[in-house]
């Protein structure tokens, strides 16, 4: 081996403090945390948002990108997203079926990433929702945001804990 390669590996496993192995999360998985995202991002908007907007008499007719009631929403959703994968690694929903967002470099989530992953990746993946479904064909079970990201979604051990029942 040359020098040079050597210096890459050393390079390369200076950030990793310790290798795991680690269980990649497919496509099922990673969609049902989606579908209960879902419910508590709409569950927020209709227990928070809706009786705000009844009591200042504002609309809650969608009618176009711009309506308050879209913006709000966007913001909620996008918010929501961004702050639980940047403060938890993971949504409530992720939560839920153990799973949790992962840099491919091993390196804590930082702004940028979580930004990109969210913002741009989410956009371009809702825009053509197709583009989910490639989750199923990659060899890291990555999305197209997660591609972008360098990031992928791996599912967590949990440690089960049981205590003998006295008698």
């Amino acid at each position: 081996m040359s020098e040079e390669n050597n210096q890459e590996v050393f390079t390369a496993a200076a950030h990793v403090k310790e290798e795991q192995i680690v269980e990649l999360s497919g496509f099922w998985m990673r969609f049902w945390a989606y579908l209960l995202d879902l419910i508590v991002i709409s569950s927020i908007g209709r227990l928070v948002v809706y009786p705000i907007f009844i009591a200042l008499d504002l609309s809650l007719i969608k009618d176009d990108m711009f309506a308050p009631i879209s913006i709000l929403s966007a913001i909620i959703f996008y918010g929501y997203f961004v702050l639980m994968t940047k403060y938890m690694g993971q949504t409530l929903g992720k939560m839920a079926f153990g799973l949790k967002v992962t840099r491919l470099d091993g390196r804590s989530l930082d702004w940028g990433t979580v930004l990109f992953r969210e913002l741009i990746g989410r956009f371009i993946s809702a825009t053509i929702i197709i583009l989910y479904i490639v989750v199923a064909f990659t060899n890291k079970k990555q999305g197209i945001h997660d591609l972008f990201a360098d990031t992928t979604v791996i599912r967590e051990k949990r440690a089960a804990v049981f205590k003998p029942v006295s008698a």
